[in-house]
């Protein structure tokens, strides 16, 4: 069984729709003492925006429609980010929707906590697993990577 180790500083990405931007802003400021204990990412305005807010700094991908989604999901999967906090527009369509659906599906293939909501982030935040290192389970995806073609 492989794991995947999650050190007491956890390493988060933070990203939000453009409705959903002043939420996450909202919801990260009533989070600033907590979130001082961690290493935060964000997509390109989102993180200039929470960067500003927090006077923390942000480590900043490119704007999600122009990668920056791509980029978050590809440091999931080589083990560089340890929570996802994507507060997505349900009620907006996305013109980078693949992107999207492929950022949730690398979050999920690689076990790592996501909130795509405030609740959720609260719950997430109040675990007391936010605040220690933690081993998640991999799941094994050996039978889907030797499959002959």
């Amino acid at each position: 069984m492989k794991t995947r180790s999650f050190k007491k500083t956890k390493r988060i990405a933070l990203v939000a729709h453009d409705n959903m931007k002043d939420e996450l802003i909202t919801w990260a400021t009533f989070n600033k003492t907590t979130l001082k204990d961690h290493q935060l990412y964000a997509t390109g305005t989102t993180g200039t925006l929470v960067e500003k807010a927090l006077d923390q700094p942000v480590i900043k991908f490119l704007s999600g429609p122009l990668g920056g989604d791509q980029q978050i999901g590809a440091s999931i999967a080589e083990g560089k980010l340890d929570v996802l906090i994507f507060f997505w527009d349900p009620m907006e369509a996305q013109p980078h929707d693949p992107d999207i659906k492929a950022l949730l599906r690398v979050a999920a293939t690689w076990n790592i906590p996501v909130a795509c909501n405030r609740a959720t982030a609260d719950f997430i935040f109040t675990s007391p697993l936010m605040h220690q290192d933690y081993e998640a389970i991999l799941p094994d995806y050996s039978s889907y990577t030797s499959r002959k073609i």
